[in-house]
């Protein structure tokens, strides 16, 4: 999740290289206008149940599960991309991040190199461009909140890795099977998505039940399924979409 499939264009962040580097912010968005489904970290839930469906996905290859953030129905549909922008009121950390990731850990000091990609269009010299360092030399609050969400989601993947292994063990996953339909475009079937077995849930034991509490995993398992609620507020954004390429 951390890091880019693409290492090619990643180098390590430092001031003697990049001192007079500058972002763009509104452009690192643009790293989600073609993703249907987004990688989401467990603290970060609180705020995605108030706009997307929170899921799951299972690596076809390892058959690891992933928290997901949906954001459209087709692969590369993004329906909260519009005119070369990203509308919605919070912004998932996995963009928020962006262009930044975080290296491969150094054996010697323990620590994750910072990373940027070369190739975002986020870097930019226009007139709005934020710099990553003062000319002090001093880290800008940009790219210090830029590592901020970084160490998040660093710690955003141990803290799921823990509540997926538990929502297993407690047989709480089901697959998520749903045929929707649209008001001007073809109905579709979700496939390869989980989420929570709400009778599975229901049918825990007082053991059980307590020891979700001990381990704060309650409340983001009540999120997932209060979640689910905005797969309409999805179907509604397709429909007003569709509808006005309809009109067109």
């Amino acid at each position: 999740v951390l890091k880019s499939d693409d290492m090619s264009n990643l180098v390590q962040l430092n001031l003697a290289n990049h001192r007079h580097l500058q972002l763009e912010p509104q452009q690192c968005a643009q790293h989600g206008a073609e993703l249907n489904l987004i990688p989401v970290v467990m603290s970060e839930f609180r705020q995605l149940v108030t706009q997307y469906p929170i899921l799951l996905t299972k690596n076809g290859d390892t058959g690891a599960f992933t928290f997901v953030a949906m954001l459209g129905f087709a692969k590369g549909e993004n329906l909260f991309w519009q005119d070369h922008q990203w509308h919605s009121i919070y912004l998932p950390l996995q963009i928020r991040r962006q262009p930044f990731f975080v290296g491969a850990k150094d054996a010697a000091t323990g620590d994750h190199p910072l990373c940027i990609d070369m190739d975002s269009p986020s870097i930019s010299q226009a007139p709005n461009a934020v710099a990553l360092y003062s000319d002090s030399g001093e880290e800008s609050d940009y790219l210090l909140e830029a590592k901020q969400n970084l160490a998040q989601l660093l710690q955003g993947e141990a803290d799921n890795y823990d509540f997926i292994l538990l929502l297993q063990e407690l047989k709480l996953l089901q697959s998520l099977s749903v045929e929707i339909e649209f008001e001007h475009a073809a109905p579709t079937r979700l496939n390869g998505l989980y989420t929570i077995d709400e009778k599975q849930f229901n049918n825990l034991s007082d053991a059980q039940l307590l020891r979700l509490h001990r381990t704060h995993f309650f409340e983001p398992i009540y999120m997932m399924i209060a979640s689910l609620g905005q797969i309409y507020s999805l179907i509604d954004l397709k429909n007003k979409r569709s509808g006005t390429d309809h009109d067109d």
